[in-house]
């Protein structure tokens, strides 16, 4: 159930929606979890970053971006500085703008493992949804490695899989991978669509064949599947949204300041 100002009816313009943004929409409003948003705007909102966010994640996998574990991480040093634990920092004097489309637009350049792409990938998907100036000026300083270091993204965990949403990032399980390649232990993904997910390193696939990859990732004799976690996480789209229209929410006062979970993907753990 959708609600906004707290009440379940509400005008809004199928129009200005995409056929994927009005299909999120119509399984919100089924959902018999209830979903809050203080106004049209915020919801709206929410609909056009989810597409942001899984039109980064194929820009990214077109973009010819290599996996490489940090240890063989690489970047364009002209933007971004690499540092010791394989993460990369922005240099100074570059625009955080400038910093991140070069990824998409320079991919070969650069080599990361899936977790630091699901972070680049929330990174455009909010720059191509709030500008270039907001952007700029929210997120300076930028280091990209891996979950624990972006808490500026304001992360939102979840944990029914059932409630997940084009756009959303989820976690394939391989609890039983070869010990000689620990990059394998799991795949950050991102939700494209119904069964259709974006992990870097395997490509666009759905959940099945993400399964069969990580599954011949197994050690030898294993017969315990890869699976799909419980785990779905997402931005704050209401934080991102106040930020867009210059109405930070102090601190303090957000939920996921307040609550101060540790949640983890992979073998990051972030603050939601």
């Amino acid at each position: 159930m959708i609600l906004v100002s707290d009440s379940p009816t509400f005008e809004l313009n199928p129009l200005t929606l995409s056929e994927l943004e009005r299909r999120i929409l119509q399984a919100k409003r089924r959902s018999q979890v209830v979903y809050r948003y203080p106004s049209v705007d915020a919801l709206v909102f929410e609909m056009k970053m989810r597409t942001h966010i899984i039109e980064a994640a194929k820009a990214l996998y077109a973009g010819g971006a290599n996996f490489a574990t940090f240890e063989g991480s690489k970047c364009n040093e002209k933007y971004w500085i690499r540092t010791a634990n394989g993460g990369f920092q922005l240099r100074g004097g570059v625009l955080p703008s400038v910093g991140i489309t070069d990824i998409f637009e320079n991919g070969h350049l650069y080599g990361f493992e899936c977790a630091g792409a699901i972070i680049i990938i929330l990174y455009k998907a909010v720059l191509e949804t709030v500008g270039e100036a907001v952007f700029n000026a929210y997120f300076q300083n930028l280091f990209l490695r891996d979950w624990q270091y972006d808490r500026d993204l304001s992360l939102i965990t979840t944990y029914n899989k059932n409630e997940a949403y084009p756009g959303d990032v989820l976690y394939f399980k391989n609890p039983d991978h070869d010990p000689e390649t620990p990059e394998w232990q799991g795949e950050n993904v991102i939700m494209l669509d119904d069964n259709l997910y974006f992990g870097h390193g395997i490509g666009i696939e759905s959940g099945q064949d993400i399964i069969a990859a990580l599954n011949r990732m197994r050690r030898r004799g294993s017969t315990i599947s890869a699976y799909l976690q419980d785990l779905v996480v997402h931005p704050d789209f209401e934080y991102l949204r106040r930020l867009s229209v210059n109405d930070v929410i102090p601190a303090g006062q957000r939920d996921y300041e307040r609550i101060g979970i540790a949640g983890s993907v992979g073998e990051s753990t972030f603050l939601i």
